[in-house]
């Protein structure tokens, strides 16, 4: 049952994050109330992610090395500093197209380095290719989009790394908390 709810999970998020793209009309028509249907459905397929992942048996595919934990973190810390308004108001990254996906892709990798396990490979896998096959997507569908030209400040780019860092901080503690410890010991 925890393997049908973690693919059914992973089957929403591709669902609800591709519906715009997929039949732009039919979204159109739904208007602002199915922004709000979008989000109920991203919530529910995190909620049946998180409950596969959990509940599911453990089959180890592969042993990663203990060095991958420094990698991991290096790569969240991007990840995060992606996420961030950094591509908008910062210097260093100002202008990137999907500075999001990159980074959701970044989270993903990194989260592929430290997990040998079957689930892992399933889930971070499968959310990896549909941050692939969305950037795919979007520049298919939006093929006229043009670099902002106003640059930000390196001090924004700044407060947006410390920011990524203490962020860092807080999901290391939520993991620690969920029983994963994500630092080297």
């Amino acid at each position: 049952m925890s393997w049908l709810l973690l693919i059914l999970g992973i089957a929403v998020w591709w669902g609800a994050h591709l519906f715009k793209r997929m039949a732009p009309a039919k979204r159109a028509s739904m208007g602002d109330p199915g922004k709000g249907i979008v989000a109920v459905l991203l919530v529910v397929s995190i909620v049946l992610m998180v409950i596969g992942y959990r509940g599911v048996e453990f089959i180890n595919v592969w042993y990663p090395p203990s060095f991958m934990v420094h990698i991991n973190n290096l790569l969240m810390l991007i990840a995060l500093y992606l996420f961030s308004p950094a591509a908008k108001r910062g210097k260093l990254i100002y202008g990137m197209r999907h500075p999001m996906l990159i980074g959701f892709k970044t989270w993903a990798i990194a989260h592929l380095l430290v997990n040998g396990d079957l689930a892992s490979i399933i889930l971070f896998g499968a959310l990896l290719a549909w941050a692939v096959v969305e950037v795919i997507v979007i520049n298919r569908s939006e093929p006229g989009w043009v670099k902002p030209t106003e640059p930000g400040t390196i001090a924004k780019d700044a407060m947006f790394l410390v920011g990524s860092v203490v962020l860092l901080a807080v999901i290391g503690y939520i993991h620690s908390w969920l029983g994963v410890w994500p630092f080297p010991s």
